[in-house]
């Protein structure tokens, strides 16, 4: 991309945008980074705000002639540097496409806008009995979701953006325009392509509106605070509930570092810094009691305290803002450093030894790192805290994010098992895929030849097979 095309581009964008095109450096910073650890400043040379697929169509269209980078920008809650315009090129905000299109009730589905927030879905389809499960914690967009296939802390009973998307809407490299998938519940017509665009981080086309599953409100919902005396208890606790088969809602995991700092930052009340799980039940009364009493019967073998229980909506909406509070919590620890996240998840029989070896490996790091984690499937996360402008704090937390992902390789696991790879974890891939990168690639030049969609982005550079650099 030159100058001159540079400039081409946005004279045609502004033509016919109007004032939805902006070259402000306030807001082109505020679209270059997510809620992540920033790695300077890798800002887009101008926003556009879009409002349909057509809109979206046209940008495409205009980039893809000069050969313009395009960052996609949901709500910017993402976590591995997926926004950043390592190229310049155009941030296109999607956050204006907030319409929902269509509600199936009795087919318990929806059409949605890629900016519709799962927040705002539903808050307008609870008159209807239905909700959309899928809680990250941020009030993140669902095209965003889906591009990073996003999970939280729901995923362990209603599974994760790949198994709740049913169809998508895409526009793709060349500006035109596809659909994939559809309505019914099972297909087996053709190459799979909606699953191929989740978790492609917008490197394959700009999703623009997304087919989704929906589920009846819960008879009964139940949430609980349970703590142990050792972490090896709680996560103990969740593999056997999972082996056993109880449908719990959700089981989070948070280490007795990362209660201090929720204790602190949440002013939770009667509760200490030990290992803790948060667990929440749903289904009919009687079924949430049977999970109750299997639980705490689990609980109780391994050396598990007594269950506080958040009965009332307000009480259960303080205790899992807690939890989604974790993340800032942490970041008080030790205010003003900057951190990372690691996003490992591993096959939950060996999900105890994981950690623990990852908490060695932080112990002699010598750096600040609680634990949380989705515990009911594996995926646990340390919030690595570190000076970034102290070279030796900065190596050991990089040395930190390799180690965490090893230890979750050698076991079986995933370098992220929701946040996506984005831009801090490219030079990880290597490691977990080996030559099948050879094979992303290929689909990316296919889809992508002039490599205009997120370039930079979730694949390492390939240079010759067998070698890949994460520059």
């Amino acid at each position: 991309m030159t100058q001159i095309n540079l400039a081409t581009t946005i004279s045609a964008l502004r033509a016919h945008f109007g004032d939805r095109i902006s070259t402000s450096y306030a807001l082109r910073k505020s679209h270059g980074s997510g809620e992540g650890f920033h790695s300077g400043d890798q800002l887009p040379d101008a926003v556009v705000f879009v409002r349909s697929t057509e809109d979206v169509a046209y940008t495409v269209r205009q980039c893809a002639a000069t050969r313009t980078p395009i960052i996609p920008f949901g709500v910017g809650t993402s976590l591995e540097g997926q926004l950043a315009a390592v190229r310049g090129g155009v941030s296109l905000d999607l956050s204006q496409m907030d319409k929902v299109l269509s509600v199936s009730a009795e087919d318990l589905d929806c059409r949605v806008e890629a900016g519709v927030t799962r927040e705002a879905l539903n808050l307008m389809i609870r008159d209807q009995g239905l909700f959309f499960p899928l809680d990250p914690g941020a009030n993140a967009s669902l095209g965003g979701m889906a591009s990073t296939r996003a999970s939280g802390t729901n995923a362990v009973r209603y599974g994760t953006m790949r198994e709740l998307t049913l169809g998508l809407t895409l526009v793709q490299a060349d500006g035109s325009i596809i659909r994939t998938g559809g309505r019914a519940r099972k297909s087996s017509a053709g190459y799979d392509l909606t699953k191929l665009f989740i978790g492609s981080e917008g490197t394959l086309g700009i999703i623009t509106e997304l087919q989704i599953r929906l589920f009846g409100i819960p008879e009964a919902v139940s949430a609980a605070v349970c703590q142990f005396q050792t972490l090896k208890g709680a996560t103990t606790t969740a593999m056997e509930a999972m082996q056993m088969g109880v449908p719990l809602a959700r089981i989070e995991l948070l280490d007795e570092l990362q209660m201090k700092a929720c204790i602190a930052y949440s002013k939770l009340e009667n509760l200490a810094e030990a290992p803790t799980l948060f667990l929440e039940f749903h289904g009919t009364p009687n079924a949430v009691a049977e999970q109750v009493e299997t639980i705490r019967e689990l609980a109780a073998a391994n050396n598990g305290g007594t269950f506080r229980w958040a009965s009332t909506q307000e009480d259960r909406s303080k205790l899992w803002a807690a939890r989604h509070n974790a993340y800032w919590a942490a970041r008080a620890l030790a205010p003003g450093k900057h951190s990372f996240a690691t996003d490992a998840c591993v096959p939950i029989s060996h999900l105890a030894e994981v950690i623990d070896a990852c908490r060695a490996k932080a112990a002699e790091s010598g750096l600040i790192s609680p634990v949380t984690g989705h515990v009911g499937d594996g995926n646990f996360h340390l919030l690595i805290l570190f000076d970034n402008y102290d070279s030796d704090e900065g190596k050991r937390a990089e040395q930190l994010v390799q180690d965490v992902a090893e230890i979750a390789l050698q076991y079986g696991g995933t370098i992220s098992g929701e946040h996506g790879i984005g831009l801090h974890k490219r030079k990880l891939m290597q490691a977990e895929h080996g030559d099948a990168l050879l094979t992303m690639r290929a689909i990316k030049q296919a889809l992508d030849p002039h490599d205009i969609l997120n370039p930079g982005k979730m694949l390492p550079e390939i240079i010759e097979r067998g070698y890949v650099f994460g520059h």
